[in-house]
């Protein structure tokens, strides 16, 4: 029996995406991904001054609060060659941790962990055995039978007046959830709690940027005036008490790492064991990072904590290196998508010679079938030396333990030894899912030694955080290209720029979500959607729960690569089998 699954749009995530999956005999056989916005972005930066352009991109996106910022300033200063004090990389350094740190923890919680959590189950749980389940995995100290009676009573109000709120739109009941009441409750509980911690930890990037999301950036370094006076009129928020406050923001994002996100992973991964192996997510098996967290300024890749590369095939004996600079390796191509190309739908253009032609072609929204075997999506196709890769949290850990990083291979081995996996496993939906936890234990981490170094030069008499000597335009060149690359926390994220006569000639982004979520190329390859929907079991069409697990396990953000305008200001959710 064949049948053609439509999810449009994909909820919890950040923006507009369609999925639509042909089912034979229960099993994916092929799946299509398709942004169905817009962005448009790299128009509005023509003709601008570069160092205004920071404040534009960065609202591509509130949830990807300040990474756009950070690429935009850096592809300026590397057209440049502006080099900034250690001081300002290091705070953008832990302003980017802080992102990730916070980014991650929520996506886990309030936009992934419901795909394995049955909220509903949870009024059956018994509180005392919650709580001895909780104590067992760590010693996170709201743990009580009190407090999750307290939760389960909270949960039990929602449910009987038939307001779940938060909780709604779930498939609750699912035979696919295979969690006990009790971790259900545990989970709940953590969920809520997730929601009361991210709002003190957002406060980091206020100290440093001024406010949160889209802190303020500025070409040259941190517009962030360092002073050690704890008030009065030398004060600024970068003194004594703002840094102290900076210290414990880290120390909160620690310990809820250590004692809540991590013992839930693994908690969760242990009861769906199956999610770790074949058909379950395992996607195009080629991986790329940029790099990023600099030691010595962003021009040396050598100093990075995640090194930049590819991963091909999956084979971790080798890694291939990136230039982002050569023509022919980075590329988009836009054979399927809504955009024309002078060369013809079939070229693939480097970011340099970027071009954003609006050629839509599909059916008059609300789409009833996309026409897949020609152009259905507003992404492109970004590809590596005419591959597909995949981005994000799985690239980087595979990245970090292929080239020894100690703690990584650490937490990995743990990790793996106590589910009695091999590495492999980490190719999957769920080996997604707990490389990113992995990841925010590694980046948290990392957090304290960048504090550290950042005190011992204040300490030192080093307060300088931003360098002026390139600021006037005069002294730039009349023609200049460079590009803002960074880690973001979906994956590798780089900003293009070509200045002429002081004023931005072209611009292009390529975000993320839209090297995992573009659709097919000239050649016919699939996406990293695409390619990890393909062969998934679907135990019911109509609650295609199978689709959100693999495509959550991604972290969309496809506000990043589209933006939705509807005038009526109307929102539809649909899920249609035909």
């Amino acid at each position: 029996m064949n049948q053609r699954i439509v999810v449009d749009p994909v909820t919890r995530i950040e923006g507009h995406l369609r999925i639509e999956a042909r089912v034979e005999d229960g099993r994916i056989a092929s799946a299509y991904s398709s942004g169905t916005m817009v962005r448009g972005i790299e128009t509005i930066c023509q003709g601008r001054d570069p160092r205004d352009l920071w404040a534009f991109v960065q609202r591509i996106c509130g949830v990807c609060t300040l990474v756009h910022g950070l690429a935009s300033v850096r592809a300026v200063e590397n057209a440049l060659d502006y080099k900034i004090p250690p001081n300002a990389e290091l705070i953008r350094n832990l302003m980017v941790g802080a992102q990730y740190v916070h980014d991650h923890v929520m996506h886990f919680y309030h936009l992934h962990a419901l795909d394995w959590v049955d909220v509903v189950s949870a009024l059956q749980a018994d509180p005392k055995a919650t709580s001895e389940l909780a104590q067992s995995l760590s010693s996170y100290p709201r743990s009580s039978p009190g407090y999750f009676a307290d939760v389960q009573k909270k949960l039990k109000t929602f449910v009987d007046g038939g307001q779940l709120g938060i909780f709604a739109n779930g498939y609750w009941g699912h035979p696919a959830y295979k969690l006990p009441p009790e971790a259900n409750l545990m989970a709940v509980a953590h969920y809520l709690d997730a929601l009361e911690w991210q709002r003190e930890v957002a406060e980091l990037h206020a100290v440093f940027g001024g406010k949160n999301p889209h802190p303020n950036m500025v070409v040259g370094g941190m517009p962030c005036a360092i002073s050690l006076d704890s008030g009065g009129q030398a004060g600024t928020s970068v003194d004594v008490s703002g840094l102290e406050r900076v210290r414990n923001i880290i120390g909160k994002m620690q310990s809820f790492v250590d004692q809540v996100y991590i013992p839930d992973t693994l908690a969760i991964a242990g009861f769906y064991k199956d999610w770790f192996g074949p058909g379950h997510g395992e996607g195009i098996g080629n991986f790329m990072c940029y790099g990023d967290f600099p030691a010595k300024g962003y021009g040396d890749p050598s100093s990075y904590l995640v090194p930049g590369g590819v991963i091909m095939n999956r084979d971790l004996s080798h890694i291939e290196p990136v230039d982002l600079d050569a023509d022919d390796q980075i590329q988009e191509f836009v054979a399927r998508s809504w955009y024309a190309y002078g060369d013809g739908k079939d070229a693939g253009l480097h970011p340099y010679a970027g071009e954003t032609d609006f050629a839509f072609s599909g059916p008059e929204p609300p789409y009833q079938q996309l026409d897949v075997a020609n152009q259905y999506s507003w992404l492109k196709s970004p590809r590596w030396r005419g591959q597909p890769v995949e981005v994000g949290p799985l690239a980087r850990v595979l990245m970090l333990y292929t080239t020894g990083h100690e703690q990584t291979r650490e937490l990995v081995d743990r990790t793996l030894a106590r589910l009695e996996l091999p590495v492999d496993a980490l190719y999957s939906t769920m080996g997604r899912t707990a490389a990113r936890t992995l990841e925010t234990k590694v980046i948290g981490d990392a957090m304290s030694g960048w504090f550290d170094q950042l005190l011992t030069n204040i300490r030192a008499g080093d307060h300088k955080t931003f360098n002026d000597s390139l600021w006037d335009p005069s002294t730039w060149p009349a023609k200049a290209r460079g590009v803002g690359h960074m880690e973001a926390p979906r994956g590798a994220l780089g900003h293009w720029i070509v200045i002429e006569n002081g004023k931005t000639a072209n611009y292009q982004a390529v975000v993320p979500s839209t090297w995992n979520a573009g659709p097919r190329d000239s050649a016919d390859q699939p996406g990293p959607y695409e390619a990890a929907l393909k062969g998934h079991a679907v135990h019911d069409a109509h609650q295609p729960i199978e689709i959100l697990r693999t495509v959550h396990s991604f972290d969309p953000c496809i506000a990043c690569a589209v933006h939705l305008f509807d005038p009526k200001a109307e929102e539809v959710t649909r899920i249609r089998v035909c």
